[in-house]
């Protein structure tokens, strides 16, 4: 993009803003030009955070849909808006609220822990939300032998492993970024930089997670990197995470995966940005008796520690 038109555009979104009261809450998986006009970058569950404590009149929620989806949940009297409406989740498309009644139909009477990446359709069906940041503390919360996990089950399959004394049963989705992580890619990124710690992220594949020396969130990863005496590190997880953790701890150095690009989190640009603060969409609306019975699981999932 040429320098002119980036800079026309830095002014329009800093006019906007201020006209809009608004506040861009923005993932770690975002481009960088997204990531560099942030108020807040983080996590699902810090973006959360944010989403339910900030005073600001407007959200721009650089992500995908489910999490400007949650994030109204947390403000409803909130303007939400999505830059990009065809930012998806695959995973979030994997399980639907006919499906997992089926589901929790084989295993009655278990709760329900559903993963972030979920619609608020799946939510409203779901005892509980986490994310990959407190997965393991929400499931350690809950006083049932039990549980039942969706959709991630990978996610599921790591949290398990975590709290060996509870039976989580997975539902069977998974996220195809993280899933086409090529083990010999990896391998060869150890090869390739010896001196490096891997910090993998809790929805790749167990044979990828095998090769990791930690697995965080990303938020996770940040904390880990910063507090590790390691100067070098392989990041296995979506290519936008690099960019943060450079901007971060720009005295250490950080690698990533050619093949872990997620397209839908891609699809935000900074002009997409201003163009939803100037035309106000993509509003996100969703039906009150819903977002009733959604938040309640979203809620459970923000007071736990």
């Amino acid at each position: 993009m040429p320098d002119d038109v980036t800079a026309a555009l830095h002014e329009e979104l800093a006019r906007l803003r201020e006209e809009r009261k608004a506040v861009l809450l923005v993932h770690n998986y975002q481009n960088p030009e997204v990531q560099d006009v942030a108020d807040f970058r983080g996590d699902s569950l810090g973006l959360s955070r944010q989403a339910a404590a900030t005073d600001a009149a407007t959200i721009v929620f650089c992500g995908v849909h489910f999490m400007a989806q949650t994030a109204k949940l947390l403000s409803p009297g909130k303007l939400v808006l999505l830059p990009e409406i065809g930012a998806g989740c695959p995973m979030a498309d994997m399980i639907t609220p006919e499906s997992l009644r089926e589901f929790k139909a084989q295993h009655p009477g278990l709760p329900v822990v559903a993963y972030v990446n979920t619609t608020a359709e799946v939510k409203a069906e779901c005892d509980i939300c986490c994310t990959s940041a407190n997965a393991v503390q929400v499931v350690r919360s809950l006083p049932d032998e039990k549980i039942l996990f969706v959709p991630d089950q990978y996610l599921a399959d790591w949290v398990a492993e975590q709290v060996p004394d509870k039976e989580i049963i997975p539902y069977g989705g998974f996220c195809p970024t993280h899933a086409r992580i090529n083990p010999k890619e990896l391998a060869q990124a150890k090869a390739d930089h010896p001196e490096a710690l891997t910090i993998g992220h809790p929805e790749c594949p167990p044979d990828i997670l095998a090769l990791c020396d930690a697995v965080r969130s990303t938020s996770g990863m940040v904390t880990f990197a910063k507090e590790s005496p390691a100067r070098e590190f392989i990041i296995a997880t979506e290519c936008g995470m690099v960019y943060r953790l450079q901007q971060d701890l720009p005295d250490k150095t950080f690698h990533g995966l050619s093949s872990i690009v997620c397209p839908n989190m891609k699809r935000t640009t900074l002009g997409s940005v201003v163009t939803a603060l100037r035309e106000l969409q993509y509003q996100i609306e969703i039906p009150e008796d819903l977002a009733d019975k959604a938040r309640r699981a979203v809620q459970r999932m923000v007071e736990i520690g």
